[in-house]
């Protein structure tokens, strides 16, 4: 039994093999690579860190395979810890052999190591533990031995009369020992990968219309209400779905096979003597012990697989998804008037400046009101354009938005110049405006002016305000919430720390909640930053960082390169050049003849031979170079407003035929939704997204691109558009 963690290297050499395994045909990652990963980890770095800043340690290694190691080594350490608990319950109940523990020992998931001990399980009472405690296991054994000299009806007598008083007949005899023999085949584990192989290879998946509860009504689950497709090509989008509308209880689904094709390769496997007389009672146990315990407990065991891929799949659809959201084109410091749409509530109104400072609040009646109302309310936004000249308006994509947005156009009718209008997701803001952190930014405003704040800002710039939304409340998921949450929450977290890094962050300005997703920092520290900020002043310099009470050396190196200083005091403060390299710049610098501030912005050529070093190698050189020359540069595209017909508002408006532009609002596995301006946004089915074959959606388009498009069909009872995409 093992009883010790392994080491470093023997846990550094287990992951390089499953990388190998996963990726067959990618570059390999070797083991030294591994267990650099692994020891800069343990010492406190961070995966941002490790990636950009110790190049030379893992030989290059990129974020996603770095943070691929970090998510393996947990998931290897928590296996072990399981496996030597099953090693030592088995130990304790003297069943582990060395030929068990080996078997143990080749287990690479948890899936596979739950099989191995499925045997060994201390079982509830079942029927086959019953038939033992009636003394019938003697009886089931010559079943599995088909002895052909002794004749089953015989041998059961025996275990009929005052010595076996539960067992009041031959049949019952026959049948509690069928109990046992039924749950021994079950056990065993050549039986159990035959009938999970027979599912892999010919398994069907189906699905059924519940009457009870979809009885004259309409529901999202109708095409699976007589649907059945091959269980090895069912796509992650149509299990989830299926899988949502069983526990919804409209669906029944189910696994299927070919039973009797199934049954006789067991039958061959397990050895049924047919010159036996016993072999009548065998093939009786293994059929029951088929349709009653083994293939429903293969059919759990495949739908959780099936939950699983489907699970990885939705997850990385939602991180992929966030990723070019976050990375949203950002209007900058302008002025921003946003509109939070509501009908018998009104509309939230707040005018929010360049720094994102609120201005000034106000609700307007404009949607659902009187004449009177309507006519105040234009006169009172019309005021706030007038004093405080917006180059923007935000309206939220909620309800009654297309309805603000016709308000909005017409108040504005003959006025030059316009701000431009711009329709802004609002997924999250609602639930931002009611957090703590909301009620702790703006402490003086109602709940209800919160969310049209929220709104300008992420038009002003979309990451440094999605940050304070969970990542799943922003509505870029598939099935989000089907999936294991534990799991989408570790990946959507580690989405938005490296967009962060990506992007970096402004030390000057930036809120606690964007500060709290750097390297090193966490909200606690964060909002010590924030603190030192206002009653100090800006930073002139990230050294002025090590000031901050709780800001170590440590967490000063972690965080410091992904924070930038404009107009300070050092130069290099804002780019990415990290300081502990800055002596390196400074001697670049003079051995070019040039001042460090005079280098930076510029494409210089340098002999980087001459400065390599221990620490020091070709990846960070060039690195320093290219941040030299575009210093802090912001990776995010331009920003530019989408526009969309005015006279197509509804569903109503459309027609098959009609051509539109569109925004992507959400890409998944089967296609891409499109907004067009109707407040219900379309599909465009993969196989209409570009004139070529499309293996994934996220080839071809991502949230916030803009498409031209053409309606393909118009479903007016279930609000569903179908589009094709022209452009591509």
């Amino acid at each position: 039994m093992s009883e010790t963690a392994p080491s470093l290297r023997e846990l550094s050499e287990r992951i390089a093999r499953l990388m190998a395994m996963a990726s067959p045909g990618a570059a390999r990652v070797e083991v030294r690579q591994v267990e650099a990963v692994l020891g800069l980890l343990d010492d406190g770095a961070t995966v941002p860190f490790i990636a950009r800043y110790r190049k030379e340690r893992t030989g290059s290694l990129d974020e996603v395979v770095i943070r691929a190691i970090a998510t393996l080594r947990d998931e290897l350490v928590e296996l072990d810890k399981r496996r030597r608990a099953i090693e030592s319950a088995l130990s304790s109940d003297g069943l582990l052999t060395p030929e068990l523990a080996q078997r143990l020992a080749q287990c690479a998931t948890r899936a596979e190591l739950e099989e191995v001990y499925l045997p060994f399980r201390k079982k509830r009472k079942t029927r086959a533990s019953v038939a033992r405690e009636r003394g019938l296991l003697p009886l089931a054994e010559l079943i599995l031995a088909q002895p052909r000299h002794v004749q089953p009806a015989r041998e059961a007598q025996r275990f009929v009369g005052p010595k076996f008083p539960e067992v009041p007949d031959i049949e019952a005899a026959l049948a509690g020992a069928r109990d046992i023999v039924a749950e021994i085949l079950t056990d065993r584990p050549e039986l159990r990968t035959l009938v999970r192989d027979a599912l892999r290879a010919h398994g069907r998946i189906s699905s059924a219309r519940v009457k009870k509860t979809t009885e004259g009504k309409r529901t999202a689950f109708e095409d699976y209400y007589e649907h059945t497709e091959r269980l090895d090509r069912v796509p992650s989008h149509r299990y989830l779905a299926m899988a949502r509308g069983e526990s919804e209880g409209f669906l029944k689904v189910k696994l299927e096979v070919d039973d009797a094709r199934v049954l006789g390769d067991l039958a061959r496997r397990v050895g049924i003597d047919r010159g036996s007389a016993w072999a009548t009672e065998l093939e009786k146990a293994l059929g029951d012990g088929y349709e009653r315990l083994l293939f429903p407990q293969i059919e759990t065991v495949m739908r959780a697989f099936l939950a699983e891929r489907a699970d990885l799949e939705a997850v990385a659809v939602f991180a992929r998804n966030l990723e070019s959201l976050l990375l949203s084109a950002p209007l900058g410091p302008s002025p921003v008037l946003g509109l939070d749409p509501g009908f018998r509530t009104g509309i939230k109104a707040a005018m929010v400046g360049g720094s994102g400072a609120v201005l000034h609040c106000e609700t307007l009646f404009a949607t659902a009101a009187s004449a009177g109302e309507k006519a105040r309310a234009k006169a009172a936004f019309i005021a706030m354009v007038d004093r405080h000249r917006p180059h923007a308006i935000a309206i939220g994509n909620g309800t009654a938005s297309r309805e603000t947005e016709a308000f909005v156009r017409d108040a504005l009718v003959g006025r030059a110049p316009a701000p431009f209008v711009v329709s802004v997701n609002e997924a999250g803001a609602s639930i931002y405006s009611a957090s703590e952190l909301a009620r702790e930014e703006l402490p003086e405003l109602d709940l209800t002016y919160r969310s049209a704040v929220s709104i300008a800002r992420r038009l002003q710039d979309p990451l440094a305000e999605l940050v304070k939304v969970d990542p799943q409340a922003l509505g870029v998921g598939q099935y989000q919430h089907d999936v294991d949450q534990k799991r989408l929450g570790r990946e959507l977290d580690a989405v938005v720390e490296s967009v962060v890094h990506r992007v970096g962050v402004d030390l000057d300005t930036a809120s606690a909640a964007l500060l709290g997703h750097v390297a090193g920092l966490g909200p606690a520290l964060a909002k010590r930053i924030v603190e030192h900020r206002e009653k100090v002043g800006r930073f002139r310099s990230r050294k002025e960082l090590m000031k901050v009470p709780g800001l170590g050396a440590q967490r000063f190196e972690q965080a410091a390169g992904f924070l930038r200083i404009r107009g300070g005091d050092v130069a290099l403060d804002a780019s990415a050049v990290h300081p502990e390299r800055y002596g390196l710049v400074e001697t670049m610098a003079r051995d070019l003849g040039m001042q460090v501030r005079d280098l930076v912005g510029k494409s210089v050529q340098v002999d980087l031979a001459r400065y390599i070093g221990p620490e020091v190698g070709e990846p960070t050189l060039r690195d320093i170079l290219a941040e030299l020359a575009r210093p802090g540069r912001d990776p995010r595209e331009s920003f530019e407003a989408p526009r969309f017909r005015d006279d197509i508002q509804a569903l109503d408006d459309l027609f098959p035929g009609l051509e539109l532009d569109g925004v992507v609002t959400n890409v998944t596995n089967f296609g891409a939704f499109v907004d067009i301006g109707v407040h219900q946004d379309g599909l465009v089915h993969i196989s209409k997204l570009a004139n070529r074959f499309v293996r994934d959606p996220h080839e071809v388009v991502s949230p916030g691109m803009r498409v031209r498009v053409r309606v393909a069909s118009v479903d007016l009872e279930r609000k569903r558009i179908a589009l094709e995409r022209i452009d591509a």
